[in-house]
């Protein structure tokens, strides 16, 4: 409170030296200002009456009022709205990490709402949404020309209960419908799994439980391979992960970094800025990490891709992310309701500004559209490749013995689990691949140090 009074005086001290040396005409304008706000505030309170008085039919004061508070945020930016009472006890909810719904994030893109990320294992994943999507109608009802909260009001509905969307996605012709039943949507903030050598740790939201969830995963990950000199490397999977709470994007960036700058934020005054900077502890221990990013990539997300991509401790795989740079802040206000305003801009610790623009992946892969199969091929249809082993006659290998034999079929078995999950993920299976191909590296540099004396 002492700063805010502060800065005012400051400001006043200020504006009483200048107005000494300005010209007359100038300062007319500045008298002039207040009085055009009160007018126009007195031209929307006529608007309000003439509504209430000549409307086709009886208006709710209260939702006339609140779809003028909503109106006046949304025209300022995408993210900015009014949250009423019901709306902001959702919210509340879902960053606790459960709501009810379809699993879908959108935002709305020149009146239109896109889609920035389906969550796994919702709704709106199973039936196929993906980033990028435009959503124009919900059974059958145009969204053109609404508001973002409400169209995402539309979309709402009772657990149980269908909803049919019609989609348009870039490189697809016509729009099409998907079917969905909404479901209570429960988010596990961190999957986290060991493929070979790597562990693979997937975060879907920026919620109260993703750090946690992360440290948990990755222990129980790493004591499964066998502790961490079995590990190679990991992956950090940010793929359509629409973001969050900045406080969990820091922590999350904390914890593969032992110093430096994770993020700043930069509001309308200089005194509102702020920096937040790593602190010692390395949960990963060194070991390289590869991070997945593509469209679905947003915020708070952006924010952990920045910060382990300029301080060079992660190599960025994917495609470019969404871009959302500025910084929102949910301010309760009379009525149990609350207005969502962007505050800040956030810069990576390199100083850039990813808004609007994304992060660019360091190596751009992209993920192939799935192949579908033929379900009516059978195994014994699908064509077999002969080696030298298939030959009659064939001369047996009497140079390996047991063992060796059984870790070239082991070995065999792994590259072809790693072939299927290229077809399963194609862009999981290069992130890991990387990781090998840099632990391969590091361990012939070693070979290589001669001992010291």
């Amino acid at each position: 409170m002492k700063k805010f009074v502060m800065a005012a005086l400051g400001g006043t001290v200020a504006g009483a030296l200048l107005s000494t040396q300005i010209a007359a005409p100038l300062l007319a304008q500045e008298a002039a200002k207040p009085v055009s706000v009160y007018e126009q505030l007195d031209l929307f309170g006529d608007i309000f009456e003439r509504i209430r008085g000549d409307y086709v039919q009886e208006v709710d004061d209260k939702k006339l009022i609140e779809a003028a508070i909503n109106g006046m945020l949304s025209s300022l930016d995408p993210h900015s709205s009014y949250l009423p009472p019901d709306d902001y006890d959702d919210m509340r909810v879902q960053t606790r990490g459960s709501f009810g719904g379809l699993g879908i994030e959108v935002t709305q893109e020149e009146g239109f709402v896109k889609v920035v990320s389906p969550m796994d294992g919702t709704p709106a994943a199973g039936a196929g949404i993906q980033a990028g999507d435009f959503i124009t109608h919900v059974d059958g009802e145009s969204l053109l020309g609404l508001t973002l909260d409400q169209a995402v009001d539309k979309m709402r509905g009772p657990v149980g209960s269908e909803i049919t969307v019609t989609v348009a996605r870039e490189g697809t012709p016509e729009p099409f419908d998907l079917t969905m039943t909404r479901d209570t949507i429960k988010l596990t903030a961190v999957r986290g799994r060991l493929e070979g050598q790597t562990v693979v740790l997937r975060i879907t939201t920026f919620n109260d439980q993703t750090f946690p969830n992360l440290q948990d995963n990755l222990k129980k990950a790493v004591e499964e391979a066998g502790g961490m000199d079995k590990v190679n490397g990991f992956v950090i999977d940010l793929r359509n992960n629409p973001g969050g709470l900045l406080t969990q994007a820091i922590a999350v960036s904390d914890a593969f970094l032992d110093k430096g700058e994770i993020v700043s934020t930069r509001g309308r005054k200089p005194e509102d800025s702020e920096r937040f900077n790593a602190t010692p502890g390395d949960l990963a221990e060194g070991k390289p990490i590869v991070v997945l990013i593509n469209g679905g990539s947003a915020s708070a997300s952006e924010i952990v891709t920045g910060a382990l991509q300029d301080h060079r401790r992660a190599v960025v795989v994917g495609t470019k992310s969404f871009g959302k740079g500025s910084v929102q802040t949910v301010i309760p206000i009379r009525g149990e309701g609350a207005m969502r305003l962007t505050t800040a801009r956030y810069y990576t610790p390199s100083g850039r500004s990813i808004q609007a623009l994304g992060i660019a992946p360091d190596i751009v892969v992209q993920q192939p559209d799935p192949v579908p199969q033929d379900e009516t091929a059978t195994e014994e249809e699908a064509p077999k490749t002969r080696s030298e082993a298939d030959l009659r006659g064939v001369l047996s290998n009497d140079s390996m013995t047991d063992d060796e034999k059984k870790q070239a079929e082991e070995e065999l078995a792994k590259a072809e689990e790693a072939a299927k999950l290229r077809l399963e993920d194609y862009q999981l299976a290069y992130a890991i691949d990387i990781l090998k191909g840099m632990n391969a590296i590091a361990e012939e540099q070693a070979a290589m140090v001669p001992p010291a004396n």
